[in-house]
């Protein structure tokens, strides 16, 4: 049966803070140019929209486009890892198959599990739609869930105690992985600009030449990450 409005509806991004949510679900597809990353939003919004919503504890999924021209976010939230689990069981492969056959030849890159473990408030008179998504990937060296949040507690520190933090973030949400080894940063910002103007001031990164950052720099442990910058594409929930 094809999918109506009771099915699902469509918005631009995900809330982070969606409540009942037991594990998120992020990976990163790569599709080369600016022109298929487009034909494979495309091509996901028909898969979705023209079937009836998986009854498996799927809260939410999205998608968010590169600002490279290549990359593909996928974020989803789900209940419970078992409820993932069934989806995969029942429901992904037709989906893939349709968008494979669109936009062949598309390199999914790993897909990792985490849950939110600290978010920060909206920074007053910020737009409540948030024009970029930058994420923020933090590895480490094993498995340490105490490392994981003393790392992310760390970074609150130094934005509670930055004297000049630039205008344009909006908020911040910290997710730790399940396995204990990564967090992931998924930070709102005003625009793609100010991101970049963020970059561009005094200090490594957004933060300022502060103690408290230098220690969120060289914290023990840490062996590597990437930042990247995202647009909204498309998020789908089931319809209330």
């Amino acid at each position: 049966m094809a999918a109506t409005p009771t099915d699902a509806t469509f918005h631009a991004l995900p809330d982070p803070r969606r409540p009942g949510v037991g594990v998120v679900k992020s990976s990163v597809w790569r599709t080369g140019t600016p022109e298929r990353q487009r034909a494979a939003v495309e091509a996901i919004a028909k898969a979705w929209g023209g079937r009836d919503w998986p009854d498996s504890g799927l809260l939410s999924y999205s998608v968010l486009t590169g600002t490279d021209g290549d990359r593909l976010l996928h974020y989803s939230q789900w209940r419970s890892e078992s409820a993932y689990q069934d989806f995969v069981r029942r429901f992904r492969d037709d989906r893939n198959a349709e968008i494979d056959a669109a936009v062949p030849g598309i390199e999914r890159v790993g897909l990792h599990s985490y849950e939110l473990y600290r978010s920060s408030d909206p920074r007053p008179g910020a737009p409540r739609t948030p024009g970029c998504v930058v994420v923020v990937d933090v590895e480490f060296e094993g498995p340490d869930p105490r490392r994981q949040r003393a790392w992310v507690d760390g970074v609150f520190e130094a934005l509670a105690t930055d004297p000049d933090l630039p205008p344009g973030g909006i908020s911040a949400h910290f997710h730790t992985s399940l396995d204990g080894t990564r967090v992931l940063n998924y930070a709102e910002w005003e625009s793609e600009r100010a991101h970049i103007d963020a970059l561009a001031g005094p200090g490594a990164g957004v933060g300022s030449d502060t103690p408290q950052w230098a220690r969120v720099r060289d914290h023990p442990g840490v062996t590597g990450g990437g930042v990247t910058r995202y647009l909204p594409a498309l998020t789908v929930t089931p319809a209330v």
